[in-house]
């Protein structure tokens, strides 16, 4: 059975406090499901291109800090493209891999006992509700609808016992998602070193363009993580901006500090 309600309608609704609007969204049916193939990997994407960036960006600062030559600002932000991109690829393919494995596992077990020792899973969820402030008349009556159902019953366990909430995402598609976001907003700081390296008599001051393309991409990207967070995207994109900076600025001081060693 479809769900009639239309997700991003209710979502903007709630931002916007507008109870006709929620009433509206409550009525219409969704155009997709809940858990669109594309709505999975917006977390990868995004938080994969703000540490692309960010660490990219505080590569080349550090360069231009210690006042080296531009050419090793490619040598070092290519290298921390593709190293630090693989190491966050592979990273997040072992958390997403582990969190199913031990999902897959958690459920089994609950299955497990739903099936051979019902009375004692019954008194755990009516023993958790009433701690939620239900009357354990109530919670018994629930207890009782839901062991009716062991699909559900166990869904439910998952979620109010364990607090395991399952996920459909592919540990694979997630890293790609994440290696091909990192690499492709962690080039914006590199991108006018490149430039001027590949197009002859191209001149200009490379660490400040660097600077203004990648302001504008933390941005951007800090606006878009409120398809995530549902915040103020102004506000989440200027936040993002600062952090950003703080970190470049860092970079920049220790570059200018240590640049002598070099």
């Amino acid at each position: 059975m479809a769900i009639s309600r239309d997700l991003e309608k209710a979502r903007e609704a709630f931002r916007q406090q507008d109870t006709e609007a929620s009433i509206a969204a409550h009525h219409t049916p969704a155009q997709e499901s809940h858990q669109d193939s594309t709505g999975q990997y917006i977390k990868s994407a995004v938080y994969g291109g703000l540490d692309g960036i960010v660490t990219t960006f505080a590569v080349v600062a550090g360069v231009a800090g210690a006042q080296l030559r531009p050419g090793i600002v490619l040598i070092l932000g290519l290298a921390n493209l593709i190293a630090d991109g693989l190491s966050m690829a592979i990273g997040d393919y072992l958390s997403t891999k582990s969190e199913q494995e031990y999902h897959r596992q958690e459920r089994q077990r609950e299955q497990w006992e739903v099936e051979h020792y019902p009375e004692g899973e019954k008194r755990e969820m009516v023993e958790l509700y009433v701690a939620k402030g239900m009357s354990e008349e109530d919670a018994r009556t629930v207890v009782e609808i839901f062991a009716r159902h062991p699909k559900t019953w166990v869904d439910v366990m998952m979620i109010e016992e364990l607090g395991i909430f399952g996920t459909e995402e592919s540990p694979l598609k997630n890293a790609v998602v994440t290696f091909l976001s990192f690499a492709l907003f962690g080039f914006v700081p590199i991108l006018a070193y490149v430039l001027v390296l590949l197009v002859p008599g191209l001149k200009f001051n490379t660490f400040a363009v660097a600077s203004g393309a990648t302001a504008v991409t933390l941005f951007v990207l800090g606006a878009l993580k409120v398809k995530i967070t549902g915040r103020n995207w102004l506000l989440s994109g200027l936040e993002v901006l600062l952090v950003g900076g703080v970190a470049a600025g860092a970079a920049y001081a220790i570059g200018a500090l240590l640049g002598g060693l070099a």
